[in-house]
């Protein structure tokens, strides 16, 4: 019975994980938001407009990613990697790689 409860209790729990651990990134420019499907490092991005969302992706520095997006994508805004979002100071360098 112990064992079922706390089944419930992680099932219940995992979307806030899921949602702690996002990957996003604005784009400055919209325009140069891929109109399908692109894989980098192993994580498959989707934008719509300017806001764009991955899944999967393999470990790596927060930084390293948002340089290999901004190469595919352009200058980027706002970033967050697995949750790990970046400050202001890291996305002026990302955008400058």
């Amino acid at each position: 019975m112990r064992a079922l409860v706390l089944a419930a209790a992680l099932f219940a729990a995992a979307p806030a994980f899921a949602e702690s651990a996002s990957t996003t990134a604005t784009l400055a420019d919209a325009a140069k938001a891929p109109a399908s499907r692109t894989i980098i490092d192993g994580a498959s991005w989707r934008c719509e407009g300017a806001s764009c969302t991955a899944t999967g992706g393999s470990s790596q520095p927060a930084t390293r990613a948002c340089r290999r997006v901004v190469a595919r994508f352009g200058a980027v805004s706002a970033f967050t990697w697995k949750g790990e979002a970046l400050s202001a100071e890291q996305l002026t360098a990302c955008n400058a790689a």
